[in-house]
Formats: structure tokens, C-alpha cells, sequence
């Protein structure tokens, strides 16, 4: 029984890429992991990927291109405000302007530097470099 999917996703996406292969399998989807998913795909860590709703629970496909370097969740899912992205830049990501944090906001799920943008605060899903 997976108690969180997201992680389950990233995690399954990382050993992939650390094994070399260029596709993997994920299994369930939802919204949430498609969003996820669909920002990795703009900003180029991972290539296409395809949605299966004909699998019980959903299933997805993912093509890697092997640009991925370390990607997973935060849990417990830490509430931030403007003023916090520094701090958790500095506790999850290697180096300043490296990577990004995956923040879901009022106004949808956005990388942290989108959210600094339009001065929105939320809650930290995930982190990628």
C-alpha cells in the first residue's frame, strides 16, 4: 500500500535514471503527478510521457533523457511563505540558481521562483536538480 504517491513517482523516476533506463513505469496516477510530472517536462529533465486511464488506478509512462540528477519529495509537506523560500532553497537544493522547488499555491502547482514572482506562498511538494 503506497501512502504517498508523489514520492513513490520521484522515487521510481530517480532509480531509473541512476540505472540508465530510458523508460520507467509508474503506477497510480492523478492530477497531481501529471502537474508534477508535466513541469520536469518544461524544464527538460525528463522527455514525453504518456497517461494510461485504461489500467485500474491509471498508469504512466515516462521517457527519461538522463538530465535528472536528484529529484524527491518533501514530506512533512511544509507550509512557506515569501519569506521562507530562501531557507528551504538553502536546506534542499546544492547550490543557489540549481534546481527548484515544487510549491502547490492558490493559484496552482508552480516552481518556487513563479511563486516568489506572482508573491504567492503554499505548500512544498517536492524538490529537483
Amino acid at each position: 500500500m503506497l501512502n504517498d504517491p508523489l514520492a513513490n513517482t520521484l522515487n521510481v523516476i530517480q532509480m531509473a535514471e541512476k540505472t540508465g533506463k530510458k523508460l520507467c513505469v509508474v503506477k497510480p496516477s492523478s492530477k497531481l503527478i501529471c502537474t508534477v510530472l508535466q513541469i520536469l517536462q518544461d524544464k527538460k529533465y525528463i522527455g514525453s510521457f504518456d497517461v494510461d486511464e485504461n489500467v485500474p488506478g491509471g498508469q504512466i509512462t515516462i521517457n527519461l533523457i538522463g538530465s535528472l540528477n536528484k529529484c524527491g519529495a518533501i514530506k512533512p509537506r511544509f507550509s512557506v511563505t515569501l519569506e521562507d523560500f530562501e531557507k528551504f532553497e538553502k536546506r534542499y537544493l546544492p547550490a543557489k540558481g540549481f534546481g527548484f522547488l515544487i510549491v502547490s499555491t492558490s493559484k496552482g502547482i508552480m516552481i518556487h521562483n513563479k511563486a516568489k514572482d506572482e508573491q504567492v506562498g503554499g505548500k512544498l511538494l517536492a524538490y529537483v536538480y
